[in-house]
């Protein structure tokens, strides 16, 4: 079943060079859009030459404050978003940074849910126990930008199943998904074998240390 989506606008497009702690370096087309459902503030990083791919490479980013700004190694954030501006800068594709903290519970929220995963619960666990959804993302937004911009068609550079299911929903043809690497640390095994378990990303826990006790 496709739900339809009223139209957004592109309001503004500027080039900004990024650059990143390794020395990466690429420059960026970022995009802001009127009209989107949820009314955030969310922009679309176009990298590359998209309309030189057969199918563009596009990776829907959930803002996460801790990993991509400070480097948190709680989770794998930072490192996916690193990997996926120059994986999507080489094929040319389109990176949406969605203004989604705490997978939509937000940040002070996201912060309380860590205290209780100190605890022992796991990031599912810790948002239920705050009265809060598992996952409260909804990509309506996302489709939105992606048809303003053309793109309706896309590969999708994800491990989250949720992500390509609900773009379909929206009416976007997702052609196929695309694992991001595995970017492991002491400090987030927990969460990436949470996310593996609950919600079936497709992280290749072969690669990955097994957890102890």
């Amino acid at each position: 079943m496709t739900t339809s989506t009223a139209a957004a606008t592109v309001r503004t497009r500027v080039r900004i060079p990024l650059s990143f702690p390794d020395g990466y370096q690429v420059t960026a087309e970022v995009i802001t859009f009127n009209g989107l459902a949820d009314g955030a503030e969310h922009i679309a990083l176009v990298l590359g030459d998209p309309a030189a791919a057969t199918t563009p490479l596009v990776r829907l980013h959930s803002e996460c404050l801790t990993g991509d700004v400070f480097g948190s190694a709680r989770c794998d954030c930072g490192p996916q978003l690193r990997e996926a501006v120059e994986r999507i800068a080489t094929t040319g594709g389109v990176l949406l940074y969605l203004r989604q903290e705490g997978r939509g519970i937000g940040l002070y929220n996201k912060l309380d849910a860590y205290a209780l995963q100190d605890a022992g619960l796991d990031t599912y666990q810790a948002n239920t126990a705050l009265g809060l959804p598992e996952d409260a993302r909804d990509y309506t937004a996302a489709a939105q930008m992606l048809t303003a911009l053309g793109i309706t068609d896309l590969n999708l550079l994800t491990n989250n199943p949720d992500k390509a299911q609900q773009l379909r929903g929206l009416g976007v043809s997702v052609a196929r998904t695309v694992p991001t690497g595995v970017h492991t640390t002491p400090s987030n095994l927990r969460y990436l074998h949470a996310k593996v378990e609950h919600t079936h990303h497709t992280i290749a826990l072969t690669s990955m240390p097994a957890l102890v006790g």
